[in-house]
C-alpha cells in the first residue's frame, strides 16, 4: 500500500491516496490564523484500514507547519487530539478548548 498525502486548497480539503486512488478526504476552512477541520471521510472501498487517522494526522502536521490553530469541529478529528494530547493539543486555541471538552493543559 503506498499512500500520498495531498493540501487540495482549491477543495478546502487534505486528500490521501492510495496508490494514486483517491481514499478519503478532510474538510478545512481557513479564517486567518485558524484551521477549522470540519468533516473526514474516507471513502466505502478503503474503509477499516487507519487511513482516517494518517489523514487526521497529516492535516494537524500541515496545520502545525504552517503555523495554524486548529478548530476540531469533525468529531474524528476532535478524537485524534483528545487521544493524543501530548502531541496536538497545543495546536487548539486555549479559548476553544473547553468548547470542545478538551483540557486547558496536557
Amino acid at each position: 500500500m503506498a499512500v500520498d498525502f495531498r493540501d487540495n486548497p482549491a477543495e478546502q480539503r487534505f486528500e490521501i491516496y492510495d496508490s494514486e486512488v483517491l481514499a478519503g478526504v478532510a474538510d478545512y476552512v481557513i479564517a486567518g490564523d485558524r484551521i477549522s477541520l470540519t468533516h473526514t471521510e474516507t471513502l466505502p472501498a478503503f474503509a477499516g484500514r487507519g487511513l482516517a487517522k494518517q489523514l487526521i494526522t497529516f492535516a494537524l502536521e500541515q496545520a502545525r507547519a504552517h503555523t495554524l490553530q486548529v478548530i476540531p469541529i469533525c468529531p474524528y478529528a476532535l478524537r485524534v487530539i483528545s487521544e493524543n494530547p501530548g502531541a496536538y493539543l497545543d495546536l487548539v486555541p486555549p479559548d476553544a478548548r473547553a468548547g470542545f471538552a478538551l483540557p486547558s493543559t496536557h
